[in-house]
């Protein structure tokens, strides 16, 4: 009988954080899958658990990933986790679930600790709708490339970065989305020193150019405000001047003239009959 794979989130800082149902997770797994195994380690001896662990990260996934298949299709459980938050979330582990839905093996996720929900919650922005984008490129063209698809993105965008990368990042926001632009800097979160900033793109660039950034960080980013789109006026009246030649009345053939092209039904009333408002 083929075992099953668990995705076990752990605290992204407060070990507190660890739900009873992950830690009884962890306890009956048959192995662990850790991103780096010294951090579990601390958490293992947080909970007063003892469990044999391999590693799994991104520079040995390809390997180490088939050979926790071989195993799970042995019949033995394992739980896969990070060093903090939500496995498969802006993570190698995504290409083991990937590896085990193609192999028919079945993959259990625990809810838990996840840094880009609590930021976004707390963040002050829109919530009903949003975007995560992880961790940008490190190439400076790739990474403008991929701000540069977002630049009329309208949803709330969220972005994790590394201390030593964010004065570059925060420049490129600035250059792409303008430094009026909304945002929440998260650092730190649920640890000692948490602090959530709500400023804007420039003047967090401001801040931390005149401090130096410590922590990890989760930005969230307030989409562009919905644009109002210009109707075609030439296209309406046009089109009305069409309808009319169809044998299509005067109102009529600018009311759907007007739905067609975004334009007022009253101005093509207007420019037709040339009369005034």
């Amino acid at each position: 009988m083929a075992g099953k794979l668990y995705l076990v989130p752990t605290p992204i800082g407060n070990l507190g954080d660890i739900s009873r149902r992950a830690a009884e997770t962890l306890e009956a797994a048959d192995f662990i899958a850790a991103e780096d195994t010294r951090v579990t380690m601390k958490l293992l001896n947080h909970l007063k658990l003892k469990k044999p662990m391999v590693t799994y990260h991104r520079h040995n996934c390809d390997t180490a990933g088939p050979a926790i298949l071989r195993r799970l299709e042995a019949g033995e459980t394992c739980a896969l986790v990070t060093d903090a938050g939500t496995p498969a979330i802006s993570d190698p582990g995504e290409d083991l679930v990937a590896l085990c839905a193609a192999n028919g093996t079945e993959v259990e996720a625990i809810p838990g600790p996840c840094a880009l929900t609590v930021a976004l919650s707390v963040s002050g922005l829109p919530t009903g709708r949003f975007t995560f984008e992880g961790f940008l490129p490190l190439n400076k063209k790739n990474r403008r490339a991929q701000l540069e698809s977002l630049a009329a993105e309208e949803r709330t965008m969220i972005f994790y970065e590394a201390p030593h990368k964010l004065r570059s990042t925060l420049n490129d926001l600035a250059d792409t989305f303008g430094p009026e632009r909304p945002m929440a800097v998260c650092r730190e979160l649920t640890k000692l020193h948490e602090q959530v900033l709500r400023l804007t793109i420039g003047e967090a660039q401001a801040r931390y150019f005149a401090q130096e950034p410590r922590g990890e960080f989760v930005l969230v980013v307030a989409g562009r405000p919905p644009q109002k789109e210009e109707g075609d006026e030439t296209g309406a009246l046009s089109r009305a001047e069409q309808l009319r030649q169809e044998g299509v009345p005067l109102k009529q053939a600018a009311a759907q003239a007007a739905q067609e092209f975004g334009v007022k039904k009253r101005w093509i009333y207007n420019q037709i009959t040339g009369k005034e408002d």
